[in-house]
């Protein structure tokens, strides 16, 4: 992107006043009008939330709105109108021009909204909700007001020409143009036709002369704008913001005006269409209530010095105003936390903390105001750009967003929050108060509404921990740190030495819930245990951390009156301090003693010392005055003016603590320095707490659910997904429970199951369930949990508070790196370098390399070697490895190689959970444009290896779908893709096998390795051994037994993700096709488990699509049952696979007789001469038709050959007639086989 390339883009994001100060002088005068959308956009986003969830909705709404705006815009700026304000669903237009120029510019903008009125006045949408136009227009003086401070700046206007605008619009309909009084006096009242309105002054337009084209013309060039404009290419039309502004600090001018999380993806480059994003956001509505009559001027103070206070405010918090907006009788401030590059951990406690502290200030500090209202919400909305390429703002939309304007409204004077928020903080419950149920215009299920009401007197004395023991069984998977802090208070009991054990963990990793099963343990031994939890609120409260310990420890919490707690106070401290010292302890207790006259006559420093001295006397006695633990949770959070007390006396005093701390803290680093050095480590033992083992995992899982064991899927979905976090795995088991994604069951024994297809995909499943090896399980009744057959775990949505956890990650890293990040998750947990480049924007793809060796460097993906493929998927003709790429190794290259170079290279995310949150960020219509080309680009990859002749899985099968065909998987060998990209694949197939058969390094070690080879997953499956051997077929595939080319990696990196791409698209059809070849590709390996998986999922896709008719193509349902049929015959299932075959024969136009007597009629007429029909039909045909009759028959021959051998193993004297006609069948398809292929071959 070059300067002036960049220069447009931040000129865009602003009107042309700001873009050109020079205007400002000639702003007094103009036209304004303003659109509004009279559909109520609350209701209207009710809409697409209840039709397509709140993700969905939310994106597809702010599309609907975008791409409409979008068109109204552009016939505004044809006539030469300066976009100023968007405000929600309505846009603030200008029209500035000389006092003697009003009255033609007020017909210019008439004929500019009846314009836009004819073309975009009533439109539908896709939900049944029209979205309807009103449009009014005023004219006369107007104020532009500039606020904020030296870092951020908001404009706004006011004036009488502003008021009387919202008078119009408020008098409006849909569909029609109001002029205001003032307008109306100063406008070419013969060119209108109009109607008054009862009681005002203000008019409706129905009608008026057209301007001629050179009237129009004239009325621009009149128009007060900056003499170098820009025009619409094709219309004439000018943009007056785009001419770069001069002068030395023009770009920090600009910067002030625009959204800091834009501003950061301008500067480093990042496409303007890349900007949008669906995130997790808390938004939070403040609404100053002004004084009756307040002038321009004081309204200007007001709102400058409310931005001021709000700014600091929510600078520490990464929380930003993103709009403030003026109305008749106030103003409201947008403010929002979460946006890119700026998201934190706790951002509803750091929205919460800041609602509270902006309530206080404007209510107490503001003048000319009579209320404050601020209302907080939490949930997904749409982030990014809205309005027309050449003028538009960055901003939020969405169901939550609207939630908090009605919220501001409705419940006036306090501090409101969403149901979502109040859960998603965590805090105690008496943090908040429920509020009674108001109804809300366009919402029909706001949800519980409450009152965050902050720091109250329950909240100082009553943190304990807020984890509870588990009543059912022992803390699993944490025995080394058990077994550390029995050791460590043993010690101390013997020695009687203070010691602190200190465990850091990341967020999630399950530091509170050892807390309390060693609160527990320290309880069981008969020790006195004092517990308290930290909240990242307390770090900002001074003296909160000293004051809760001292107040649990001496009991405080149980005192619910003063008088109690002074009582207890004095039966405890007395010796302790002084009596003329008890007046200090009065703020920080919340107690009542009579101030002495010592400490009255203390002035300034003298006092502050006294007071320190008392507490730290106090602590002293708190801590050690007799033996007992204390546990505190959070650690990280005690206030910094706690630890200048704590810190001298810790030094002094005989105790044993326990304490939870995460990284990324300065106190954690302080502790972590101490248990280092060497004059204090004996006092410190400092541990880190690792992720749980699989087993921990698997024996975790089982106990929550109270079940003996689970399947093998669910175990690997969760071991891989939560990378061993106590918390992600409780999270997505959660998910999976709340979704109805499980099934609870009594595990059989030695019942026969019903022969159907859904007894085989049960059975399969719970064939092989991992016993929890735990005495959690003892009880349970041989429970087993397994995936629900119809359900695939991988497409579930990330659980909003694991999202929330990663976009935190995420957003560390720059906008450039982070943009990457999101394409490559399009792709999959591993990618090719080939690939990724293939779905970057040109602009993007020199820096690919560069970008990625940095996200390397991060930890947040990490290149793939080939030395870590295993041998069992290695060609043993071919040496250790599979490929020139093997040879040499795909190395993480060091700093000083010129990684622009590298031709190729697979990558594989270190964190999956990374990978989720960043694809889950595309708004859908870029997702699936980006899904389109990755199955462009991997199209040419789908076929077999070269080994094995690089056709089709299922013969042919890309000749019969004419679909397909169109979307580029017809090409020959020819046209298929180049040998690194397809070197580059079968590496990162072999890895996705790796994690597909294995799980993570080291996982399910103490289970026996689960293996899906040799036609099944068990010795289940093998029941029938002498059945499974290889047919001799000579129309299918070279190798017979177990395969050891390269195709079983192509299936793990090109067919299965294809049809994962479809299924994105929408494209059922295209899934369904790539579904039955990943099937087929899983039995030419000889993988008959993952085959079965893969046809189960076609099911789900089939029944899905019942009710749409000629989805699904003749032929693939005919595939879709031979190879059903072949699964069957595989996994022991004679009868079924019978059925299978049968059905698809019948499909494919070769109906398979059921009884003797059919079978005698059907050989009869098996033996009828009939080859040179064939022969002359072939050769007429043209070669698309041969193919597509050839797939036609080599089925056939499949599904014959198939029949043959189930019946020849019958051994009665009907199974043997049966297996004469598939065998006399089968001799005449291969002989047409034969015809088709001749002729074929003479037509090339």
């Amino acid at each position: 992107m070059g300067i002036f390339s960049h220069w447009s883009s931040v000129s865009a994001a602003c009107p042309e006043s700001l873009c050109h100060p020079e205007l400002s002088c000639l702003f007094p005068r103009g036209v304004m009008a303003m659109t509004w959308n009279d559909s109520c956009f609350t209701a209207l986003t009710e809409k697409f939330i209840q039709r397509s969830g709140p993700d969905r909705g939310t994106d597809e709404l702010a599309q609907t709105l975008n791409d409409y705006l979008c068109d109204i815009l552009e016939e505004m700026l044809i006539f030469g109108g300066d976009i100023f304000k968007f405000a929600g669903d309505a846009v603030l237009v200008l029209w500035r021009a000389p006092a003697q120029e009003l009255a033609k510019t007020i017909s210019l903008v008439l004929q500019c909204s009846r314009q836009i009125q004819r073309k975009y006045g009533n439109r539908d949408t896709h939900v049944g909700q029209k979205v309807r136009l009103k449009i009014g227009i005023s004219a006369g003086p107007m104020d532009l007001l500039l606020v904020g401070d030296r870092r951020r700046q908001y404009f706004l206007i006011c004036g009488q020409a502003l008021d009387e605008l919202r008078e119009a619009e408020e008098l409006a309909n849909a569909g029609e143009v109001i002029l205001s009084a003032t307008s109306w006096e100063l406008c070419e009242q013969h060119r209108l036709r109009t109607r008054r309105l009862e009681d005002k002054r203000a008019v409706k337009v129905t009608g008026m002369d057209r301007m001629s084209s050179s009237e129009c013309q004239d009325a621009l060039r009149k128009l007060v704008q900056h003499p170098r404009s820009r025009h619409l290419e094709g219309e004439g039309a000018m943009r007056p913001a785009l001419p770069l502004p001069s002068g030395p600090n023009a770009h920090d001018m600009l910067s002030k005006y625009i959204s800091e999380a834009a501003l950061r993806k301008l500067d480093d480059r990042v496409p303007l269409d890349l900007f949008s994003e669906l995130r997790p956001v808390t938004s939070l509505f403040v609404q100053l209530q002004l004084t009756a009559g307040i002038n321009t001027v004081a309204t200007h103070t007001v709102v400058h010095d409310a931005s001021r206070m709000m700014l600091e405010i929510l600078c520490p918090h990464k929380g930003e105003i993103n709009k403030i907006v003026l109305f008749d009788k106030g103003c409201a401030f947008l403010c929002v936390f979460g946006l890119g590059g700026e998201k934190l951990p706790y951002e509803s406690i750091h929205a919460l903390q800041s609602a509270i502290q902006i309530f206080n200030s404007c209510s107490t500090m503001l003048m000319k105001t009579e209320a404050v209202s601020v209302a907080v919400t939490s949930g997904t909305v749409f982030c990014g750009v809205t309005g027309h390429p050449l003028r538009h703002e960055y901003t939020v939309i969405g169901q939550k967003v609207n939630l908090a304007a009605r919220m501001m409204v409705h419940y006036p004077g306090l501090v409101s929050c969403d149901a979502v928020t109040y859960a998603s903080s965590r805090l105690p419950p008496y943090y908040f108060k429920e509020l009674p149920e108001r109804k809300m215009k366009g919402l029909s299920h706001p949800g519980t509404v409450y009152q965050y009401v902050g720091i109250t007197e329950k909240s100082i004395f009553g943190m304990g921990l807020a984890k509870k023991r588990s009543e059912y069984a022992p803390l699993l998977g944490r025995e080394k740190e058990i077994d550390l802090f029995g050791s460590c208070l043993k010690a101390y009991e013997d020695l009687g030495q203070r010691h602190i054990l200190a465990f850091e963990g990341t967020m999630g990793s399950g530091k509170s819930h050892l807390l309390t099963e060693l609160a527990y343990l320290g309880q069981a031994a008969g020790h006195r245990v004092v517990a308290m939890e930290l909240l990242e609120v307390n770090v900002r409260q001074s003296f909160c951390a000293i004051r809760t310990l001292m107040a649990r420890a001496l009991g405080l919490q149980d005192c619910e009156q003063c008088g109690a707690r002074q009582r207890t106070l004095q039966t405890a401290l007395r010796g302790t301090i002084e009596e003329s010292s008890f007046c200090l302890l009065n703020d920080i207790f919340l107690v009542e003693f009579p101030v002495s006259d010592k400490v009255r006559e203390m002035r300034g420093i003298e006092r502050k010392k006294e007071l320190h001295s008392t507490w730290a006397k106090v602590l002293e006695k708190t801590i050690g005055g007799e033996f007992g633990i204390f546990v505190i949770d959070n650690a990280h959070f005690i206030d910094p003016a706690s630890w200048s007390i704590m810190s001298p006396v810790l030094r002094n005093v005989s105790y044993f603590m326990v304490m939870s701390l995460a990284p990324g803290y300065a106190r954690t680093e302080g502790f972590c320095k101490a248990a280092a050095d060497n004059t204090t480590s004996q006092k410190i033992t400092y541990l880190r707490l690792d992720e749980l083992k699989p087993s921990a995992v698997v024996q975790t899982v089982c106990q929550n659910l109270r079940v003996d064991s689970i399947s093998r899927d669910l175990a690997r979905f969760l071991i891989q997904r939560s990378s061993g976090i106590p918390y992600y795995c409780k999270e997505l088991l959660g998910c999976l429970l709340c979704n109805d994604m499980l099934l609870l069951r009594t595990r059989r024994r030695a019942e026969k199951a019903e022969d159907n297809w859904e007894s085989l995909i049960t059975s399969a499943v719970e064939a092989s369930p991992l016993a929890a090896t735990s005495s959690s399980s003892a009880g349970n009744d041989g429970r087993v949990c397994i995936i629900r057959p119809d359900v695939n775990p991988e497409n579930t949505v990330l659980p909003t508070t694991l999202k929330e956890i990663a976009l935190a990650q995420l957003d560390r890293i720059k906008p450039l790196k982070q943009t990457v990040l999101k394409f490559a998750a399009v792709i999959g947990p591993v990618f090719t370098t080939q690939l990724l480049s293939h779905i970057l924007p040109d602009g993007m793809r020199h820096k690919m390399n560069c970008l990625l060796d940095m996200l390397v460097s991060d930890n947040i993906l990490k290149w793939l070697k080939t030395t870590e493929v295993p041998e069992d998927v290695r060609d043993p003709t071919k040496g250790p490895g599979t490929s020139r790429q093997a040879e040499r190794g795909v190395e993480r290259p060091s700093p000083s190689k010129k990684t622009t170079e590298r031709q190729s290279g697979v990558l594989v995310f270190c964190v999956p959970l990374l990978r989720e949150a960043a694809y889950e960020l595309w708004p859908e219509r870029q997702r699936v444009a980006l899904h389109r080309k990755c199955a462009a680009f991997l199209e040419r990859h789908a076929h077999k290896c070269k080994s094995c002749g690089q056709g089709d899985f299922v013969a042919f099968h890309r000749f019969t779908v004419t679909s397909t065909r169109k979307g580029g998987s017809s090409q020959g060998p020819a046209e298929q893709g180049d040998p690194h990209s397809w070197e580059a694949l079968v590496l990162a197939g072999e890895q996705l096998k790796r994690d597909r058969t294995h799980g993570p390094e080291g996982a399910l070690q103490q289970q026996q390795a689960f293996l899906e080879e040799d036609f099944g997953v068990a010795g289940w499956f093998l029941a029938k051994s002498e059945q499974t051997a290889e047919l001799p077929s000579k129309t299918n595939r070279k190798h017979s037994g177990t395969c050891s080319c390269e195709c079983k990696a192509i299936v793990e990196s090109v067919l299965v993700p294809l049809a994962r791409h479809y299924v994105a698209m929408g494209d059922a059809a295209r899934a369904f096709y790539y579904l039955l070849e990943s099937a087929a590709a899983y039995l030419h390996v000889s993988n008959s488990y993952v085959a079965l998986m893969k046809l189960n999922e076609a099911e789900v896709l089939r029944n899905s699509l019942e009710k749409k008719a000629n989805v699904i193509a003749r032929f693939e349902e005919a595939t879709f049952f031979s190879l059903k049929g072949e699964v069957c015959w595989r996994m022991g299932h004679v009868k079924l696979a019978k059925k299978m075959l049968r059905e698809a024969l019948s499909l494919l136009g070769r109906q398979f007789p059921r009884t003797s007597t059919g079978a005698f009629v059907k050989s009869r007429v098996e033996k009828l001469p009939c080859a040179t029909y064939v022969a002359r039909r072939a050769s007429s045909l043209p070669q698309e038709a041969r193919r597509k009759r050839l797939a036609w028959l080599l089925r056939q021959s499949r599904c014959l050959s198939l029949l043959e051998h189930l019946f020849s193993l019958e051994g009665t004297s009907s199974g043997q007639t049966f297996c004469l006609l598939a065998a006399r069948m089968k001799a005449n398809t291969d002989r047409a086989v034969d015809s088709y292929q001749a002729a074929d071959s003479c037509h090339r």
